[in-house]
């Protein structure tokens, strides 16, 4: 079996160490290597082996499992997450791994980020990018010795994603050459920080900073808010954990009440801004620049957040799809496996689709996100507009579109997929909260679209004034040139990238079009500018949703292009490439009509072509989601592990509930007497 991962299989019960044969017939024959696929995603054989050994030390140790998760309450998960934390730093101490190396990535992803801390190095990461070299060189050490613990506090009761109108306020005292920070409403209280309940000595605080009688807009502060000798909160520090919550229970969410908490002028973050010894307001760099550390964080949170819990998900249903039987296709044959039907299919492969669409898209937006940042550090902010509408944007396309495929995987599974042991509704509940987090996602796309509306209005200036290459290269297709009418003649032409690319840019440039067009009317008409914004907020959502669109299925293609040596892996991901670009224009068909660019004709092409492409997807479905490679202590699923034993492995794990092991309290107070009380009546 070529790139069998035989460490996956457990040796926990008798019956795990065979393979069930529903799931062993799916990888019998293979069409490409799954091995290679692998490397692919891992960005190479090199990278895939040290993921490998890292997972194979993490799994060893017993301090660090995940069986007990479902049946912890929320102080057991967050005192395992912190005890997780802790033994894996004493193993990056003894065996050399680096701050920020692949191999803590690693360990990370081998717990499923269930450890403690996260937002700790979401603090250190600021402070790195909005820190001067001075403030870099005091704090930044005792971040990486876990001699302070940081948390990054931005949100509030009453403002989260809208950072202009946070209210907690930085006001400079000339004669002390302090800044007093002050929550100076109920709903300027910090509320959501991860790290900030119970564990956080610091806290990096976004606040209005107020100097020389003037407001100068958010900045952000470091406040010591507890004692280093014992914990306590400091003198002004009101702090605790906001309570249960969807999920999350590792994750020490919790509330900041400052009142008039007095810092060292050197505790605001200079980089790009400073206040001089007399209050005098110095701004080095561009206003947006403050922002920098958020893009950092919603790049880093699709890669090592938001795609795995869609590639989990996806890995366990896809197994468990074809061990569960049910029904027949003919009345004489034995029940089908339920990916045999097409409707489960229609279920599990566009989701499967997104989740390599988006390994892509998240990796290409790292990469321009490296080569921007380095920019603005030395100063040069020309990339900034478009890094800050691309990471808005994807962030809110890809927890989107994450979300509700991990909501069609957990449906798929039936009723096995409502229970906790499926893994599914942890994974679904985890990635639901990332539509909220780092931006709520209504308003990223409205970011992106005012970026979009922008890069149109460039264009119009004059003739020749905005060629291609002048704008930015997410919207360069904003200048190409115009293909009124789909070419496609038959099914078939609609499985060619260029054709179903250009397809999106159109559509993409028309709505941007015409969202623009709505907004110049408004203002024609006698609407100030922000009524005119107000009243088309929804057409600019449709059509950045278009724009994102056109940008994941153009990253995807140029991504297949570069597997030409691979020719087996290139056609197998063809297939999904097609398939993701085809469900979105049969989803969105209306607007592909609108303009007469596809005929009715043309959408009943494009849907033969997509269910064609199913049964082939069916082929390879489980060694595409093989190649994701999780360990079966990753998953933590009874119905997603390697060897396929998903009855077995659900009725081991609920007979582990406490429920089960101890007594009934409710028999002796309520049942019993009941029972009893009812029985001399019969």
């Amino acid at each position: 079996m070529v790139g069998s991962p035989v460490h996956r299989v457990s040796a926990e019960d008798a019956w795990s160490r065979s393979m069930h044969p529903d799931i062993e017939s799916e990888r019998h024959s293979q069409s490409f290597n799954v091995e290679e696929l692998t490397n692919i995603l891992d960005g190479g054989a090199q990278n895939t082996a040290l993921r490998r050994k890292v997972e194979s030390i993490i799994h060893s140790e017993p301090e660090l499992s995940l069986k007990d998760n479902y049946f912890m309450t929320q102080n057991e998960r967050y005192e395992a997450a912190i005890k997780k934390k802790f033994h894996i730093l004493m193993l990056a101490q003894r065996l050399g791994w680096s701050e920020g190396s692949r191999e803590l990535q690693y360990a990370s992803r081998s717990v499923s980020g269930d450890l403690g801390f996260a937002i700790h190095h979401i603090f250190q990461k600021t402070i790195r990018s909005l820190g001067s070299e001075e403030q870099i060189a005091k704090w930044d050490p005792l971040c990486s010795k876990f001699q302070i613990l940081g948390t990054y506090a931005q949100t509030e009761m009453g403002h989260g994603t809208y950072l202009q109108g946070l209210e907690t306020e930085a006001t400079y005292d000339a004669a002390s050459q302090e800044f007093v920070v002050h929550s100076p409403t109920m709903t300027a209280i910090k509320w959501w920080p991860g790290d900030l309940g119970r564990s956080a000595t610091h806290a990096l605080v976004q606040a209005q900073l107020i100097c020389s009688g003037a407001r100068q807009g958010m900045h952000a502060f470091i406040v010591p808010i507890r004692s280093l000798d014992d914990h306590s909160p400091l003198p002004g520090i009101t702090v605790g954990d906001i309570g249960p919550k969807m999920d999350f229970d590792h994750t020490d969410n919790g509330f900041l009440k400052l009142d008039h908490v007095r810092i060292p002028r050197e505790n605001m973050l200079n980089r790009f801004a400073q206040v001089l010894p007399d209050g005098t307001y110095v701004k080095l760099g561009v206003p947006k620049s403050n922002y920098l550390s958020m893009v950092a964080v919603r790049v880093d949170m699709l890669l090592g957040e938001v795609l795995p819990l869609l590639q989990k998900a996806c890995t366990i249903a896809v197994r468990y799809a074809v061990v569960r039987r049910q029904s027949r296709l003919r009345p004489s044959d034995p029940e089908a496996k339920v990916l045999d039907y097409q409707t489960q299919q229609q279920k599990l492969f566009p989701p499967l689709a997104m989740a390599y669409a988006f390994h892509f898209v998240a990796n290409n937006l790292l990469e321009f996100f490296r080569h921007s940042y380095s920019s603005i550090l030395d100063g040069d902010f020309a990339l900034l507009p478009e890094l800050h509408a691309l990471s808005a944007g994807l962030k809110a396309k890809l927890s989107d579109f994450c979300t509700q495929g991990v909501e069609q995987c957990r449906r798929a599974c039936g009723g096995h997929g409502y229970s906790k042991l499926s893994g599914l509704p942890s994974l679904l509940t985890r990635v639901t909260a990332s539509c909220t987090y780092e931006g709520e996602n209504t308003v990223l796309y409205l970011q992106t679209a005012r970026f979009l509306i922008k890069s149109y209005l460039n264009t119009q200036k004059s003739p020749g004034s905005a060629s291609k290459g002048s704008l930015p290269q997410s919207v360069a297709y904003l200048t190409a040139p115009e293909v009124a009418r789909c070419p496609a003649r038959t099914a078939a032409d609609f499985l060619h990238p260029e054709l179903y690319t250009k397809a999106w840019a159109h559509v993409a440039v028309r709505l941007i079009k015409d969202s623009v067009h709505h907004l110049q009317t408004l203002r024609q008409a006698g609407a100030d500018e922000h009524d005119a914004w107000n009243q088309t907020t929804v057409i600019h959502v449709q059509a950045t949703k278009a724009h994102l669109y056109y940008v994941t299925v153009k990253i995807f293609t140029e991504a297949l292009e570069k597997l030409e040596s691979q020719p087996a892996i290139q056609q197998v991901l063809k297939r999904l490439c097609d398939l993701y670009a085809l469900h979105g224009i049969l989803t969105n068909a209306g607007d592909f009509l609108h303009d007469g660019f596809l005929s009715g004709a043309q959408t009943d092409m494009a849907r033969k072509a997509y269910l064609d492409l199913l049964p082939l997807i069916r082929k390879d479905a489980i060694l595409l989601t093989d190649a994701f490679d999780f360990t079966d202590q990753c998953l933590n699923s009874a119905l997603g592990c390697y060897d396929g034993h998903a009855y077995e492995r659900l009725f081991q794990w609920a007979q582990k509930s406490p429920t089960n092991t101890e007594g009934n309290p409710a028999y002796e107070k309520y049942i019993r007497p009941l029972l009893q009380g009812r029985r001399a009546r019969l």
